[in-house]
């Protein structure tokens, strides 16, 4: 059985090693690169989970976290009616059970309780994958196409920015 809860600070270490493990087996989905992530402290984690405009959450199978995802509300008076997701990761031995889906779910459920949030955004690296069909099956709509957007070694890839308006 999977669960699915709000990370807290104790859960920085375990979010540190399986976003160190999302850099390694899928370096391109990510603009943060291995070096950058392995550098950050755990404190940095810690903090981001007391955060009041951020929510972690995580999956778990028994104790272990096997998948993360993050919203972000903006801050300023104009666009706090705005939230951006991030981070969305599942290993790759849990993706074919609705891990995904279910962090998704969960995050989109957290925007929609937070007072006047409107839209969601993602972005996400064009790869010709699952998260993309994931989202867009969620009814997130494109808003535009960043050309060459991430470059990992000598290759570029495209990111595809998304918007779900909330009713």
């Amino acid at each position: 059985m999977i669960d699915i809860r709000l990370l807290e600070p104790e859960d920085a270490e375990s979010y540190k090693n399986l976003r160190l493990e999302s850099l390694l087996n899928s370096p391109a989905a990510f603009s943060a690169s291995y070096d950058e992530v392995q550098a950050d402290s755990i404190e940095t984690y810690k903090v981001m989970f007391q955060s009041e405009n951020s929510y972690t959450f995580g999956a778990f199978d028994a104790d272990e976290l096997i998948g993360v995802v993050t919203l972000e509300r903006e801050t300023k008076k104009k666009t706090g009616h705005r939230t951006m997701i991030w981070g969305l990761y599942v290993t790759p031995y849990n993706r074919e059970i609705g891990t995904g889906k279910k962090l998704m779910h969960t995050v989109i459920d957290c925007a929609k309780s937070l007072e006047g949030v409107e839209q969601i955004f993602v972005s996400v690296i064009i790869k010709r994958g699952t998260s993309e069909r994931l989202f867009y099956a969620l009814g997130f709509v494109p808003l535009g196409r960043h050309k060459k957007a991430v470059k990992l070694g000598s290759r570029y890839y495209d990111e595809e920015y998304m918007v779900m308006t909330l009713s």
